[in-house]
């Protein structure tokens, strides 16, 4: 599966930052196997778990080292709706406890806004920047509030997804 490289047990990926982890362990309240949601299935090898399960253990193992600046492409995509919610609370509470720098790449507009404190719109083909949102929401935010849909309007008619559209990219 991609994003498994060591191992080739989540225990395994695990072991590869162990010297580190021990020396961040009164930092870490839970180990980042345990914060995204693989208690368990540390010895499972990857044709064992889900795709999402190889995804989460990606991010646990990006976490073990717990870099200045964490980069996210689509970290959260594989998932299902729910442990996404989950999995981006778990991504706001390490923001909140070591202030680690995320570029999320992402094309959930929910997610965007929910996360970000800045969201940079990209063209496709070029890609070049639409829009830069500022996000001016206070946390925990409300995913169904006014100010939040707002935000998320405003980022769906740039994108040509919400309102009027001069032209469809997309078809269902």
């Amino acid at each position: 599966m991609a994003g498994l490289s060591a191992g080739p047990t989540a225990a395994g990926n695990q072991k590869r930052g162990n010297r580190c982890y021990q020396l961040l362990g009164p930092i870490w309240k839970t180990s980042p196997v345990d914060m995204v949601g693989l208690e368990g299935f540390e010895k499972s090898y990857p044709h064992q778990i889900s795709g999402g399960m190889a995804q989460r253990a990606s991010l646990a193992r990006a976490l073990i080292n717990e870099p200045k600046i964490l980069l996210l492409d689509e970290p959260l995509g594989a998932l299902d709706a729910f442990t996404r919610m989950h999995m981006q609370d778990e991504l706001l509470k390490l923001w909140a406890q070591r202030k680690t720098t995320m570029i999320l790449v992402t094309h959930d507009v929910d997610e965007a806004v929910y996360l970000s404190d800045e969201i940079v719109v990209m063209t496709s083909r070029p890609g070049k920047v639409e829009q830069i949102e500022n996000i001016k929401l206070g946390r925990p935010r409300d995913r169904s509030g006014v100010d939040f849909v707002k935000i998320r309007s405003k980022i769906l008619k740039t994108l040509h997804l919400a309102g009027e559209q001069k032209s469809l990219e997309y078809y269902l």
